[in-house]
């Protein structure tokens, strides 16, 4: 079965959104790189990998579908902040809204009764919550934190030993 246009438009402008979040993470990577957080840097890092696997399963998922992939050009990150506490709100939000995109793309596959988009998009809305829930948690302990240098160091110590596990989309 082919995939409706209208929801291989939704693919594809998600898959957009997934590119920009792989684009804004490794931006904010790059800004914990020069405050030299080493573990920043890692967890950045592996958002950076997390986000193109999440654009590629799409991207495999249209085709597999019979679907044209269109690659839209991916806007310029912008960081909100300088500060890791401020830097992370700015994660939270970015995830807040790419639920909100996710949860779009669903709702089209609902429209046009894609029940096989629907049972593929389940992977990401429950990814979406793990998502809201880890950023949350750094979050919330980096404002406990505040200006405490040495819990700073000590979480970014913690960050460093998280690691990248390939995820099985679908």
């Amino acid at each position: 079965m082919t995939i409706e246009k209208k929801m291989e438009a939704a693919f594809n402008e998600q898959i957009n959104k997934e590119y920009y979040s792989e684009y804004l993470y490794l931006a904010m990577k790059t800004r914990f790189a020069q405050m030299g957080l080493a573990g920043f840097v890692n967890w950045f890092d592996i958002q950076v990998k997390e986000e193109r696997a999440h654009a590629e399963g799409m991207y495999e998922y249209v085709l597999e579908r019979g679907g044209d992939v269109e690659l839209f050009a991916i806007d310029k990150p912008e960081i909100q902040g300088t500060t890791p506490v401020e830097i992370f709100r700015q994660v939270l939000e970015h995830e807040q809204y790419v639920t909100s995109r996710i949860n779009a793309v669903y709702d089209v596959a609902e429209e046009v009764k894609d029940r096989a988009a629907m049972l593929f998009l389940n992977w990401y809305v429950k990814e979406q919550v793990e998502e809201e829930s880890s950023v949350g948690d750094v979050l919330s302990r980096l404002e406990m934190i505040g200006d405490d240098k040495q819990g700073l160091l000590a979480l970014d110590k913690e960050l460093a030993t998280r690691v990248f596990n390939p995820p099985v989309i679908g």
